[in-house]
């Protein structure tokens, strides 16, 4: 199946204002069931743009605007190869089998920043860890936080913390997955942010946050190696998951960065736009 991504940005405002640097991820990384055939991604005319990989090798462009502008806008268009995928083909390492379990030394190592916590510790009312078989505790405590906290579309605004989320009773997909990440963390699974593109295009129903940029958990499983979980939909993540970015925090998967300033108040509004459809073979 080949998809077209077609993305575009615009934040306007009332006076012309000037520009940090601008960092997006928003380019699907390289992955053996999505393939790239084409990519072409516009911004202001007059911005300096550098393509390159960011600390997590996300491909990431940074932009730099000189002087004073009323608008910042990006256009993305990017069309894909998907292959399907099995979330559940994979074989874990016999130390992996069952949960909760340990990595070995070189594992942790390698694993350690993803294995500390970014807060306090999370204690899930809904949810208590129990021994049994690894994937089946994951699943259990995927679909624990999908079932018992409800789903908010919230375009702008920071992930909120895993005790707001809680407190609120649901969120963002990005305030579900930093709540699954820091749970992970806390139980001792290496865990990182994800964000991307969903596409109901290629699944059996429809799925929350689909047709916007959506954002889910990476664990790291010894033999299997990171495997996506989306607390969001309750389910593993397969080929409609789309991803564009990994890190530790919500800042470092966030899809556009950057701060604009001015002397004076002035007013700002951002608008935006996201269509994934099958194309032409």
């Amino acid at each position: 199946m080949k998809v077209r991504i077609r993305y575009q940005t615009e934040y306007r405002y009332g006076a012309a204002v000037s520009f940090s640097p601008h960092v997006f991820r928003l380019f699907p990384k390289a992955d053996t069931h999505s393939v790239i055939k084409r990519l072409s991604f516009e911004t202001n005319s007059s911005a300096h743009v550098h393509h390159g990989r960011d600390l997590y090798d996300n491909r990431v462009a940074s932009c730099f605007y000189p002087g004073r502008h009323d608008a910042l806008w990006c256009r993305l268009e990017i069309e894909l190869a998907l292959e399907n995928k099995n979330p559940f083909h994979f074989l874990l390492a016999p130390h992996a089998l069952d949960f909760p379990f340990s990595y070995k030394p070189d594992e942790r190592r390698a694993l350690e920043p993803f294995l500390a916590r970014l807060g306090p510790p999370v204690e899930l009312s809904f949810w208590r860890c129990e021994t049994k078989p690894t994937v089946s505790a994951l699943i259990d405590l995927n679909e624990a936080i999908f079932r018992n906290l409800t789903y908010e579309r919230r375009e702008e605004g920071s992930a909120r913390t895993p005790a707001e989320t809680l407190a609120a009773g649901g969120g963002a997909c990005r305030d579900f997955a930093v709540l699954l990440a820091e749970t992970l963390r806390g139980l001792g699974v290496a865990a990182r942010l994800a964000s991307g593109y969903l596409w109901e295009g290629m699944s059996t129903g429809p799925m929350k946050a689909e047709g916007a940029l959506h954002a889910w958990v990476e664990a790291y499983l010894p033999g299997a190696g990171w495997i996506g979980l989306d607390p969001a939909n309750g389910i593993f993540c397969d080929h409609n998951h789309i991803t564009a970015a990994v890190g530790l925090s919500p800042a470092d998967v966030t899809p556009i960065s950057g701060r604009f300033f001015t002397d004076q108040p002035v007013s700002s509004a951002m608008s935006a736009s996201l269509d994934i459809s099958p194309c032409p073979e």
